[in-house]
C-alpha cells in the first residue's frame, strides 16, 4: 500500500494512538496539530511559536486583530506557505510540512477564501458535479455519467446547502451568500475532513448568516471546521471553543464567555 511521502507509522502500545514525533504526545482525538510554528517575512515574524490542537469533528473558531497571523496560519495548514520552524501534522500521520499544495488537498483538507469562487457559467448541479470529477480534463468531464450514488451525493449535497431549488441555477445568477453556499458544496463534495472557513459571512445579509450558522453546526461532527471570522454575534452563534490570536501566538483560547472577558482580549481586539 503506497503512502503520502510526509506519512509516519503510529505507535501502538496503550490502545491510544499516539504520534512519534519530538515534543509531541497527541491521542487519537486529535485531528490537526501545530506545534511550534514560525514563519517570518523579511524580519516580521508572522506566527510566533504558534501552538494549536484541533479535535476531530470539531467546530474552531479563530479570531484576532489584522496582522494577528490568522490567514498565515492557514497558508501554512494547507501548504502555501512553508514554516521556518515547527511541525504541522493532520490526522496523526500526515506531516503537512512536507507534502504540496495538491497533496494536501488530496489529504482531505479543503479551504475556501473569503470571496467565493464558482464556475459562473455552469448550473449549481454543474458545480457540484465538476467539483466531485476525479478526472478535470474536459473530454473526460462530458463523457462522464454520473452514477446513481454521484447524484445521490449532490442531490443530498444541495439540501445541506439549502440550494436544492436552485440546481438547474446559472451559478453566477446567485446571490453572494448563495455563492458561498455553493462554494462550500463544492469542497464537500471532495468529501474533507477538515475545512478551513475564511470570513464566510462577509457582506450577508441577516438572513443568509443564520442559515450559514445553521449549515456549520449541522457540519460539526461530520467534518473538523476552522471559521475564521470578524463577525462576534456570528461566533456566538456556532463557536463551543475559541482561540484569540496575536503577534502570531495564541493569547487565549477557551469557551466565548470566558474568552469575552479576558482582559487582554478585550485590551488587543475587543475594546471596552
Amino acid at each position: 500500500m503506497s503512502q503520502l511521502p510526509g506519512v509516519r507509522a503510529i505507535e501502538g502500545g496503550s490502545g491510544l494512538a499516539r504520534v512519534a514525533t519530538a515534543g509531541l504526545d497527541i491521542t487519537h482525538r486529535a485531528i490537526l496539530y501545530l506545534d511550534d510554528i514560525t514563519v517570518s517575512f523579511d524580519g516580521f515574524k508572522a506566527l510566533n511559536k504558534l501552538t494549536l490542537t484541533v479535535d476531530a469533528g470539531e467546530l474552531r473558531c479563530v479570531i484576532g486583530p489584522n496582522g494577528a497571523g490568522k490567514t498565515t496560519m492557514m497558508d501554512v495548514i494547507t501548504g502555501k506557505t512553508r514554516p521556518d520552524s515547527g511541525t504541522v501534522f493532520f490526522g496523526q500521520t500526515i506531516d503537512l510540512t512536507r507534502l504540496s499544495e495538491a497533496q494536501i488537498a488530496h489529504a482531505g483538507i479543503g479551504r475556501k477564501f473569503q470571496k467565493p469562487t464558482v464556475f459562473e457559467n455552469h448550473t449549481v448541479f454543474e458545480n457540484l458535479e465538476l467539483a466531485m470529477k476525479a478526472d478535470k480534463r474536459v473530454r473526460a468531464t462530458l463523457r462522464a455519467r454520473l452514477s446513481s450514488e454521484q447524484t445521490d451525493r449532490i442531490a443530498d449535497t444541495l439540501a445541506m446547502i439549502q440550494l436544492g431549488g436552485e440546481a438547474g441555477k446559472l451559478a453566477g445568477l446567485l446571490s453572494h451568500g448563495q455563492k458561498q453556499w455553493l462554494e462550500i458544496g463544492m469542497l464537500l463534495m471532495q468529501e474533507p475532513k477538515l475545512l478551513l472557513l475564511d470570513e464566510p459571512v462577509a457582506g450577508m445579509t441577516d438572513e443568509e448568516t443564520e442559515r450559514t450558522a445553521e449549515l456549520f453546526k449541522s457540519l460539526a461532527g461530520q467534518h473538523s471546521v476552522i471559521v475564521v471570522e470578524h463577525d462576534m454575534e456570528f461566533i456566538a452563534r456556532i463557536a463551543d471553543i475559541v482561540t484569540v490570536l496575536h503577534e502570531g501566538s495564541v493569547l487565549a483560547e477557551g469557551p466565548l464567555n470566558q474568552i469575552k472577558s479576558d482582559e487582554r482580549v478585550i485590551e488587543v481586539y475587543l475594546g471596552r
